[in-house]
């Protein structure tokens, strides 16, 4: 398949604003791709690469550009091929190999084709292909349900692979990590309780979510990111080892406590994993039985009969508000950071932040995208210090910006925000370095204000930097409705 297709039905994405009109232009597409191209195809249409890491910045893509292809003959395979190289190459002479490589491929590419791959390599690609039209465009493409391709997605955690497969392959398994369920935004327990009605209220742990497959005597850890986290958790792996259960695959979060059994903030918590105790919330499947149909009412009484309470969040049912507020407070009392209600009769929606489960948490702080910071002066000069924070924006892939912070950094932490941020730098503008929209913070703010200033209307009020979400992806972060929800706009 030529490349020029690609990026022209890309274009035309990012100029369509209905969602079947995006679904049957990204169908049509893919329909066209053969059996070795659409996991090409499918990633670069979400703003991807296959390649988990190409190693080339900002200013090695703005040298390639400098000749521009007479006619649209780069095929998609070509460009795979080209970045798969790269991929691969490290050492001496790798940085000049690298830069040759690219000005090559660059060189084959028009000017369209060449702002394409810019953007697609820089992480600034935003077309309105989201995971979920994706998926909508697959099964139209294919003639499949789309509610099995998106189950078949989930549990193979990926798209790409399940454009490359039969949807029946595409089980629940030990050793093969799924997407874990999410929650939304809820203000307050009462909130909760209107949207669900009688629901489980747990404690919510600040730690980092993990996902334990066992296998007799083997465990595996994988992270919120399906990443194996095995050799970092011993101690995990060894209380997982010694339950009672033969095969199953377990959700939970892994923290640590201090000499007085309180839990250690999550910055703390991700430099001492190695001691890191589980808590299971939640039980995915067990001894050849997938569980994620079953609602949660039945997993927590399996999980109940197969885990010790010791290694569960305390968690009541109830329906009454009064009594899920005095839990809200005993869990803040407890230094938890709050509470997670769920729905009793919710199936376990792996991958989707669906309407079963809701954290409501005591103080106000959404997880936000970096989008640039700026050079700090004084005390701090020398040190990229002011945050440019964003909200996700569903509707388009984007992020809306929502303010700026320099405040609650240590010096460890501007060390290392100053050197992480220059890695993924796109360009600079005066004192401004824009990046890659890859990492989210944790942001606390007093309360949000409308302001003219910025895009969304929005702006936040002392907002300070609580902590970096190692365990998160920019399309976990908060959206800008959840903001306007908090706003009461």
């Amino acid at each position: 398949m030529l490349f020029q297709l690609l990026v022209q039905v890309s274009k035309r994405v990012a100029g369509t604003s209905g969602r079947l009109a995006k679904i049957k232009l990204l169908a049509d597409l893919l329909k066209q791709a053969s059996a070795d191209e659409i996991e090409i195809v499918i990633a670069y249409l979400s703003g991807t690469i296959r390649q988990a890491k190409v190693g080339v910045g900002w200013a090695t893509l703005q040298k390639a550009k400098s000749h521009v292809g007479a006619s649209a003959s780069l095929q998609i395979r070509d460009v795979d091929e080209t970045l798969e190289k790269i991929s691969r190459m490290s050492g001496k002479g790798s940085a000049g190999e690298k830069q040759r490589q690219l000005s090559d491929l660059f060189s084959r590419a028009t000017a369209e084709e060449q702002d394409f791959l810019f953007r697609l390599l820089t992480g600034e690609l935003r077309q309105g292909a989201l995971e979920g039209i994706m998926v909508e465009a697959l099964a139209k493409a294919r003639d499949l349900p789309a509610n099995e391709v998106r189950r078949a997605m989930m549990l193979a955690g990926d798209l790409t692979a399940v454009a490359k497969g039969d949807l029946s392959s595409f089980t629940i398994q030990v050793f093969r990590p799924l997407k874990p369920m999410l929650a939304k935004t809820a203000t307050d327990v009462e909130e909760a309780l209107a949207e669900l009605g009688p629901a489980s209220f747990e404690y919510k742990l600040d730690g980092i979510r993990i996902q334990v497959h066992k296998k007799a005597s083997e465990v595996r850890i994988y992270s919120r990111t399906l990443n194996d986290i095995t050799a970092e958790l011993p101690t995990v792996v060894d209380n997982s080892r010694i339950l009672e259960m033969t095969e199953a695959i377990l959700d939970g979060e892994a923290i640590v406590l201090s000499a007085e059994k309180r839990p250690v903030r999550f910055q703390e918590t991700m430099k001492g994993l190695g001691g890191g105790i589980p808590f299971f919330f939640d039980i995915l499947y067990l001894d050849g039985t997938s569980l994620l149909d079953q609602p949660y009412s039945t997993r927590a009484k399996i999980l109940a009969e197969h885990v010790p309470e010791s290694q569960r969040p305390r968690r009541i049912v109830t329906a009454d508000a009064k009594q899920a507020q005095d839990f809200f407070d005993a869990a803040i009392a407890a230094g938890q950071e709050g509470l997670m209600a769920k729905g009793l009769e919710s199936t376990y929606e792996a991958g989707r932040r669906g309407g079963a489960w809701f954290k409501v948490k005591q103080a106000n702080t959404l997880d936000l995208v970096v989008l640039a910071a700026e050079w700090g002066h004084g005390r701090r000069h020398g040190k990229l210090s002011n945050l440019h924070l964003g909200a996700r924006d569903p509707a388009n892939g984007g992020f809306v910006m929502l303010g700026k912070t320099f405040k609650g950094m240590t010096d460890e932490l501007l060390d290392w925000q100053t050197k992480r941020l220059q890695e993924i730098e796109t360009h600079r503008d005066g004192i401004v370095v824009y990046v890659r929209p890859e990492l989210v913070v944790e942001i606390a703010f007093n309360g949000l204000q409308d302001s003219p200033h910025y895009p969304g209307g929005l702006a936040l009020r002392f907002a300070r930097v609580i902590r970096y979400r190692d365990d998160k992806k920019p399309e976990d972060a908060d959206t800008i409705e959840t903001v306007r929800k908090l706003h009461g706009t």
